[in-house]
């Protein structure tokens, strides 16, 4: 059994810059320095055989899952984890490149934090190697998440704490809790799917470290298109979803007159950015699709071992770090 099952969702294969930029993330895998792992491709392409001419050589082991069809990033990723076999599973996004010792730097951070379920890498940006594309993912205590530190220069680097999430660009979970916690709700289908995962398995008493070690490059909607319609919209539904789903009540009723007015202010917002119509149609989804959240948001009460207090100390409450795209990494108790 592989110590980590690593999964890249390869998507859009007909574009030659796509395969490109897969290849690349592929042929990084192929030069880790740690070689105790598999690779799992997932075929999520609108037309099948994208990946017949990608090189796979140098991979210590590969499967191939040409399942056929968009399934979307959440799908995707839980169809190859049922197919794994490592201990832990590790997302790369196709349009990442990771460091020569990228695993080696998770396995290290693993040992020296044995407790935790959840890592996040270091992101910084393919296109421009003096920013950071993420440092974690962070969450304001009124239901909105952010890529913490997206932007930002690289001597803006935390060293190694705990972050709320990690980014699915590239995460690392242990496998038995990613199962537990039923991996990524496939309703979602992209974007936010990693904050929910995160914020459940909070639920369950979990935490994640943030590895500054552990560095991957990133294109950052290389592939979906950063700030498209497509991903504001989904991205203010899931909003919506992930807060009434996993809040627990006292800090749901608290937050959500902030959780509506910062909703508001958003939309608002979207006048200015030319981002207005997908934001409004992402909240209109988002309130229509509320009620099997309202379901599932019972099971995962009643089977919450975390405090309101645990939860919302893991959280942000300065609007400014949000505003500014700040990183949220703190020291380890």
């Amino acid at each position: 059994m592989p110590k980590f099952s690593v999964i890249i969702v390869a998507y859009g294969l007909e574009a030659p810059a796509n395969r490109a930029l897969l290849q690349a993330a592929v042929r990084s895998l192929a030069g880790q320095s740690e070689r105790d792992f598999e690779v799992l491709l997932v075929d999520n392409s609108e037309t099948a055989g994208g990946l017949e001419a990608l090189d796979l050589a140098g991979l210590p082991a590969v499967t191939v899952l040409p399942y056929g069809g968009n399934h979307g990033f959440a799908k995707g990723n839980n169809l190859a984890a049922a197919e794994a076999r490592g201990e832990w599973v590790v997302l790369l996004n196709p349009d990442a490149v990771a460091e020569r010792d990228w695993l080696a730097e998770i396995g290290a951070g693993i040992d020296r934090h044995p407790a935790a379920a959840m890592f996040a890498s270091l992101q910084v940006s393919l296109d421009d190697p003096e920013r950071l594309d993420g440092v974690g993912d962070a969450y304001f205590g009124l239901g909105f998440a952010w890529r913490g530190g997206f932007g930002r220069p690289v001597s803006e680097v935390p060293g190694e704490g705990a972050c709320f999430s990690p980014c699915g660009a590239g995460a690392v979970y242990r496998r038995d809790a990613f199962q537990a916690a039923g991996g990524f709700d496939e309703a979602f289908f992209c974007f936010g799917e990693d904050t929910d995962l995160a914020y459940r398995l909070r639920l369950r008493g979990a935490y994640c470290v943030f590895l500054p070690g552990a560095c991957i490059r990133h294109a950052g909607g290389g592939v979906s298109g950063r700030a498209s319609a497509f991903s504001v919209t989904h991205g203010a539904r899931n909003r919506i979803w992930g807060f009434v789903k996993a809040t627990p009540p006292m800090l749901f009723w608290l937050t959500l007159p902030g959780h509506v007015g910062f909703t508001l202010l958003v939309l608002a917002r979207g006048v200015m950015t030319g981002r207005f119509v997908p934001t409004l149609a992402g909240i209109w989804k988002g309130l229509a699709g509320v009620g099997p959240m309202i379901a599932q948001r019972r099971t995962l009460q009643a089977a919450r071992t975390a405090t309101s207090g645990d939860l919302a100390a893991a959280m942000a409450w300065n609007p400014l770090r949000l505003l500014q795209r700040k990183g949220d990494v703190r020291r380890l108790q």
